[in-house]
């Protein structure tokens, strides 16, 4: 088991579509490279309800992720498929006004630890705002830049959110984390 984690790699995204009896599906995860960091914060809140003096009853949302992917450049797929840019006929990508809705998709991405990588998957992503548009000129060495797309990783209606492996994680299905979108049986009931 791991005792630490560290650089972040192995990122990926697959596009959600919705099946016909209302489940989901995923398209062959893509890897997006150059991953310089990933921050996303836990959403939700806790509501205490107060009786007899007390905390009696408290309730927890859990309303997934929000944060940052930063990275060395945007994909062209990844600007067409899911920032919904338009390649025209001269292979430009076009961003236009028109207002869209979101593409889903899911996040495959992996930290290393000191034993084996920890491979993680967010079901439900999108992005929440256009990636800025920045650089600066070169001085005396050439310092990379980096693009930055904000991220909302929500639960999906059944309320999937996230997965990840452990130490009892079966080696195929760790060595097949990138080959599909993993899909955990949700009848299982929590340890503990």
């Amino acid at each position: 088991m791991n005792k630490i984690k560290y650089n972040l790699k192995n990122v990926h995204a697959a596009i959600q579509t919705h099946t016909e009896d209302g489940g989901y599906s995923y398209e062959t995860p893509v890897a997006i490279p150059g991953a310089v960091s990933l921050s996303l914060d836990a959403q939700g809140e806790t509501s205490p309800f107060y009786a007899d003096g007390i905390v009696y009853f408290r309730t927890v949302s859990n309303n997934g992720y929000s944060g940052d992917l930063e990275i060395a450049l945007i994909p062209d797929w990844f600007r067409e498929k899911v920032l919904k840019e338009l390649k025209d006929n001269n292979g430009v990508l076009v961003e236009t006004d028109t207002d869209i809705e979101p593409v889903y998709f899911a996040l495959l991405f992996e930290f290393d630890g000191d034993k084996k990588a920890i491979r993680h998957v967010m079901y439900n992503c999108s992005v929440s705002s256009r990636p800025t548009v920045d650089s600066k000129t070169k001085e005396g060495s050439i310092e990379p830049g980096t693009e930055t797309l904000s991220l909302a990783a929500d639960a999906r209606e059944d309320g999937l959110i996230k997965a990840r492996t452990g130490a009892d994680t079966k080696e195929t299905t760790y060595k097949d984390w990138y080959k599909t979108v993993y899909v955990p049986d949700v009848t299982a009931e929590p340890q503990g």
